[in-house]
């Protein structure tokens, strides 16, 4: 598949290299093109396999099959409404946890949540998925933590978009987990709080861990 990931920080970096690892065709994009550039200099110097890379202009997100927005609750927000048609028929991937800057509240309102924000923003017959928001760019870059493939939990109303998803975290190697209807992303957002509430306290995590399903 041909994705498109907008933002070229941590996120971007880690999910990237999942893509590459799964033979697809990623494109980078950024508001900063050098930063977007620096990254797939980094990039094109490891062996992906098949998984080809390259930096590209706004352009970048009409040519693609996936659209991962991996930028900040906000900045999303504000690229979904600004996309507008180029989106249309498209699966956008938002990957945002609303978070305050303490990691002790969520800035959305109560019962909502930045999916649902982001899916209202859009443009008719975008496809919206909310994956990637409960993993971390140095889980993502590994793939496994302790030898453990990461679960990647996958919400959205259109069942085919789900199931693209699904193969492109396959393919990376990690273990796709369907939740069901976009509405569940208020659930993903409120657990990936937590998680992260729990990296930087005396006996943290130090951003190395995952949320695992674990079932006979």
């Amino acid at each position: 598949m041909r994705i498109t990931i907008v933002g070229a920080g941590n996120m971007a970096r880690g999910i990237a290299t999942r893509a590459l690892a799964g033979g697809h065709t990623v494109t980078i994009t950024a508001k900063d093109h050098r930063k977007a550039v620096e990254l797939v200099d980094e990039l094109g110097k490891q062996d992906h396999g098949a998984g080809r890379i390259g930096a590209g202009d706004e352009s970048a997100v009409q040519a693609a099959d996936i659209v991962v927005l991996a930028v900040p609750f906000g900045a999303a927000k504000q690229l979904a409404a600004s996309y507008g048609a180029q989106l249309s028929g498209k699966v956008l991937i938002d990957i945002s946890n609303p978070v305050d800057a303490s990691l002790d509240a969520l800035v959305v309102a109560p019962g909502t949540y930045a999916a649902e924000e982001i899916a209202a923003a859009v443009a008719p017959g975008t496809r919206v998925v909310k994956a990637f928001n409960t993993t971390f760019a140095t889980t993502l870059a590994a793939g496994e933590v302790n030898g453990t493939p990461l679960d990647v939990f996958i919400a959205g109303d259109d069942e085919t978009a789900r199931q693209r998803v699904a193969e492109l975290v396959t393919s990376g190697g990690l273990n796709p987990v369907d939740v069901g209807a976009l509405k569940h992303a208020r659930e993903l957002e409120g657990f990936q709080l937590l998680h992260m509430a729990l990296q930087t306290r005396e006996g943290g995590h130090g951003w190395a861990s995952t949320i695992k399903i674990v079932a006979p």
